[in-house]
């Protein structure tokens, strides 16, 4: 995951390098931000300004519940930017769980559809970058469902060991 957070960095840098304007929320605060400007009649305005950013980084999708009403936010916005602009979504979650995530089938497929006509989808497996070092704290049941590995031992840096008769080892 750690590469996942530096490239979705890095592609964001890039963007903003190359004179693009880039905006990055979780899921949640941008639902949250949509659903206040919504009561307060600015729902219109919020979408244009979200939709302005040449790219939209969405982070944290499946990871805190959405109400039907938070799902259909989320579609007005992800339908005001189809085709017009580039987004980045992270998500710990299946396209087949994207139902449940979201609340309603229905709303989740109009998303998907228009998320990944032209996308470029990168799936990541493997274990939690983060808690790797601390996989004896983790239950054993909540471990045998989510492969924590230990880390790697750390990378010898500088020049190779010299071999006994003083040679370099290779």
């Amino acid at each position: 995951m750690r590469g996942l957070y530096r490239a979705k960095c890095a592609d964001g840098v890039a963007a903003v390098k190359a004179g693009k304007s880039v905006y990055r929320a979780t899921l949640a605060d941008l639902i949250a931000a949509l659903s206040q400007a919504e009561r307060e009649g600015r729902l219109a305005e919020k979408i244009r300004f979200y939709a302005r950013a040449s790219l939209l980084i969405v982070d944290e999708i499946g990871y805190l519940p959405i109400t039907t009403g938070g799902a259909n936010l989320f579609f007005q916005l992800v339908n005001a930017r189809y085709e017009k602009g580039a987004m980045i979504l992270t998500s710990n979650r299946g396209f087949a769980e994207w139902g449940e995530v979201f609340g309603d089938p229905v709303v989740a497929t109009a998303l998907l559809d228009r998320l990944l006509h032209h996308a470029v989808v990168i799936q990541i497996e493997g274990a939690s970058y983060r808690l790797r070092s601390h996989a004896g704290l983790i239950p054993e049941h909540v471990r045998a469902n989510a492969p924590i590995t230990p880390p790697p031992p750390p990378k010898r840096r500088g020049r190779p060991p010299k071999s006994k008769n003083g040679a370099a080892d290779h």
